[in-house]
C-alpha cells in the first residue's frame, strides 16, 4: 500500500513521520519549497517533541517528501491535511482544501486507478459534500465507483502530537458504506487495535471535530470564571476545587487549568468558527458567545491587576515569561501572551520577555518594539513587574536570586506555579483568593 499525505503542517507531518517511522511506503508533499527543503534534511518547520527524531527515522526508511502533486497518482490512500484558516468574521477559510481537491481531481482525469481520499483537515459541517462535488466535476469521474472520499478529522494536542498520532484516543470515520471505508477501518485496526472507532456519515463527523475542541474550551472558561470567583473569597484556591470537581468522572480532571486563557491554533479558530455555522444555521450560539467572551475577558483580568499594583503602566517597565500559548511549543498562533503584549504597548508600557522556545517567532511580530531576554535574570532586570504567562519548567524552577535585580518585585502568576515557593516577593495569582507577599 502506497500512502500520501498533502499539506505538511502540524497534522500532516507528524502523520507522515509517524507512518513513515512505521516502515509505510509514504509520500509527503507541500507546496512550500523553503518547508520542503528543511524537512527533506529532518528538521520541522515548527518545534515539538519527539517529531524531528521521528522524522529522521521515517526518511531513513520509506517516507519521501515532494511539492509535486503528480507523485500521489500511484497511492492508494491520499491523507488531505490542509491549513484551514479563520477568517475576520470567525468563518473559516476554504479556499487550500477546495484548491486541493481541483488538483486531484485533474490530477486523475485520466487514470483508472481508484483512490481512496481522506479528509483530515477541519472542515465545518457540509464541506466533504462539497468536495466531492469539486472532485467529480474536475475529473470526470464519479463518486462511489471511480473515487472515495472518507472524513477523518484529528485530535491531536500540541507538544503531544507525535504520541497522540501513534496512540490516538479516539479515531472518527465518516462516510458511506462501501469497501473503502472497510479498507481504512482495516488499516487503523491494524495500526490501533485497541483503539475505539467511531463510524458515522461526513457531516456528523465534521461536527465531532467542533464539538470536541468547543467542549475543552467550554472547560477552561468555566474554570477562569471559577477562579475569578475565587479571587473574591478570601483564602480560597482553585486548583483545589479543580482537584475536586475533576475526580468526578461525569467531569474528568483535564482542562481544568484556570489560566490566562485558551489559544493555540484550534480552539479559538474552532469555538469562532462553530459560532458562525450555528448563527449561519439559525440557531442562536449562547453559550459558545459566552465561552468566547469569557476567553477574551482573562486578558482584562491580567491588566486590572498591573493597573492595581502599578497604579499607571505607562513608561513601567513589564517582564513576561512564555509567549507561546502553552509550555514546549514554539507556536504563538492566538497567544493570550501576544495579545497581551499587543495591549500593553499601546498603554505606552516597556516590554521584556523571554521563552525560549517562541522568541524568534515573537521577534517577527514586534522586531524592535519590545527587548528580548536570553536568561530569566536578564529578562527580570529593572523591570516593575513580571507576569507568567505559561507553567514551562524554566519558571517552575526560578529561584529567589531571580528577582534580586528587579525594580519592584511584584509578580504576577497565571497559572500559580509559584505558589508554594518562599521568594521575597508581593505575589498575585489568577485563581487565589488573596494576594501574599512570601
Amino acid at each position: 500500500m502506497k500512502i500520501a499525505v498533502i499539506g505538511l503542517g502540524f497534522v500532516g507531518l507528524s502523520l507522515a513521520s509517524v507512518l513513515g517511522s512505521k516502515n509505510f511506503n509514504i509520500i509527503g508533499i507541500d507546496t512550500d519549497l523553503k518547508k520542503i527543503e528543511k524537512i527533506k534534511k529532518g528538521i520541522p518547520p515548527f518545534i515539538e517533541p519527539k517529531l524531528e527524531t521521528t522524522l529522521k527515522i521515517g526518511l531513513k526508511k520509506k517516507l519521501k517528501i515532494s511539492s509535486k502533486f503528480k507523485d500521489v497518482e500511484s497511492c492508494d490512500l491520499i491523507f488531505v491535511a490542509v491549513g484551514t484558516p479563520q477568517l475576520s468574521d470567525g468563518s473559516i477559510d476554504l479556499k487550500n482544501i477546495k484548491l486541493v481537491a481541483k488538483t486531484l481531481g485533474k490530477q486523475y482525469q485520466n487514470s483508472t486507478k481508484k483512490v481512496i481520499i481522506i479528509i483530515k483537515s477541519t472542515v465545518i459541517p457540509g464541506t466533504t459534500l462539497e468536495i466531492i462535488k469539486i472532485l467529480e466535476k474536475t475529473s470526470k469521474r464519479k463518486h462511489g465507483k471511480d473515487f472515495d472520499v472518507i472524513t477523518n478529522p484529528e485530535f491531536l494536542r500540541e507538544s503531544k502530537a507525535v504520541e497522540d498520532t501513534i496512540s490516538p484516543h479516539l479515531i472518527v470515520i465518516g462516510g458511506e458504506t462501501s469497501n473503502s471505508l472497510k479498507k481504512l477501518l482495516n488499516f487503523y485496526r491494524n495500526m490501533h487495535p485497541n483503539i475505539p472507532i467511531i463510524k458515522t456519515n461526513y457531516q456528523t463527523a465534521e461536527m465531532i471535530k467542533y464539538a470536541n475542541n468547543a467542549f475543552l474550551a467550554t472547560k477552561i472558561s468555566f474554570i477562569n470564571q471559577i477562579a475569578s470567583i475565587c479571587e473574591k473569597i478570601p483564602g480560597s484556591n482553585v486548583e483545589d476545587i479543580a482537584k475536586a470537581i475533576g475526580l468526578d468522572p461525569r467531569i474528568g480532571e483535564l482542562f481544568l487549568k484556570a489560566g490566562p486563557g485558551y489559544g493555540g491554533s484550534c480552539l479559538p479558530k474552532d469555538v469562532k468558527a462553530l459560532i458562525n455555522f450555528s448563527k449561519n444555521s439559525g440557531v442562536e450560539p449562547i453559550l459558545l458567545k459566552a465561552v468566547d467572551t469569557t476567553n477574551r475577558l482573562q486578558i482584562k483580568k491580567i491588566e486590572r491587576i498591573l493597573e492595581k499594583i502599578l497604579k499607571n503602566i505607562q513608561n513601567k517597565h513589564i517582564a513576561i515569561l512564555g509567549v507561546a500559548f502553552k509550555a514546549n511549543t514554539d507556536d504563538i498562533r492566538d497567544s493570550i501572551s501576544i495579545n497581551l503584549i499587543k495591549l500593553l504597548l499601546k498603554k505606552g508600557s516597556k516590554i521584556t520577555i523571554h521563552d525560549p522556545m517562541a522568541i524568534e517567532n515573537t521577534r517577527k511580530i514586534f522586531k524592535n518594539k519590545i527587548a528580548y531576554g536570553n536568561s530569566i535574570k536578564n529578562t527580570l532586570k529593572n523591570t516593575n513587574c513580571v507576569i507568567i504567562m505559561t507553567d514551562s519548567n524554566i519558571y517552575q524552577n526560578i529561584l529567589k536570586n531571580d528577582f534580586l535585580t528587579m525594580k519592584n518585585k511584584f509578580v504576577i502568576d497565571t497559572r500559580r506555579i509559584l505558589n508554594h515557593k518562599n521568594l521575597d516577593i508581593e505575589y498575585h495569582a489568577i485563581g487565589l483568593g488573596k494576594k501574599r507577599k512570601f
